[in-house]
């Protein structure tokens, strides 16, 4: 109901347009409660977080998007970007963080309170499509004779993937161009697997009981059985 609050139609008996808006008469600023801070920079806002993080309080997991009341204050520029910071309370202790962004780098910044989670990997490792950097854009547009060349090294590359692009494509074709068999075939693979179960907690529970044994039992492993059939035939 807050945000109602900010649109009220409503004009009180005794309300005196000279003295201006209706804020002004009632003393209070359009944003209510978020704007408490107001004359210190500060203004309350609903910020979620950008990615994974351990509170340095608690030590607790925060995840990615959840959301917190933080307040937002401009700390300085990257030339016309304004740089801005927020600060908020963990809802699981005591602890405050402090995150920054980082309009350089695109991203944000921990100052305080926490650690951020460290998911990230170089995606030219695994071969995905990577955007081109500021600079080979920027090259792109000013240089022409750099995009015939960039141009041409792309077609190389692409002419270079396509054979093995070729190969899985066909392999992916032959083996689900028929998908009611491929189904049947995963549902008998899942079907067998409960069986498998079933029969080898006949046998592990026939060998506990000849061993009067009370222990969950593990599978079995060739070095295993290699070793227990020397130690058997020793005298």
């Amino acid at each position: 109901m807050g945000e109602r609050k900010g649109v009220n139609k409503y004009y009180p008996p005794d309300y005196n347009p000279e003295k201006g808006g209706l804020n002004k008469f009632l003393g209070t600023h359009a944003l209510r409660e978020r704007a408490r801070k107001l004359h210190m920079g500060i203004l309350i806002i609903r910020f979620e977080m950008p990615f994974n993080i351990w509170c340095n309080g608690c030590g607790n997991h925060i995840g990615m998007g959840v959301r917190y009341n933080a307040e937002k204050k401009k700390i300085g520029m990257y030339y016309t970007t304004p740089v801005y910071q927020f600060r908020m309370k963990c809802h699981l202790c005591d602890n405050h963080f402090e995150i920054k962004t980082d309009p350089g780098n695109l991203e944000y910044v921990i100052v305080s309170g926490a650690r951020r989670q460290e998911n990230r990997w170089d995606p030219t490792e695994n071969e995905q499509i990577v955007p081109e950097d500021k600079e080979t854009s920027k090259r792109l547009f000013d240089d022409a004779m750099f995009k015939l060349e960039h141009g041409t090294s792309e077609k190389n590359r692409v002419n270079k993937v396509s054979p093995a692009l070729a190969k899985l494509q066909c392999r992916n074709d032959a083996k689900w161009r028929d998908d009611f068999a491929a189904n049947s075939n995963l549902r008998a693979i899942f079907r067998a697997i409960p069986s498998s179960l079933k029969a080898k907690e006949v046998l592990d529970n026939a060998l506990r009981k000849k061993s009067s044994l009370n222990i969950p039992l593990v599978p079995e492993n060739e070095d295993d059985l290699r070793l227990a059939t020397l130690l058997s035939q020793q005298p």
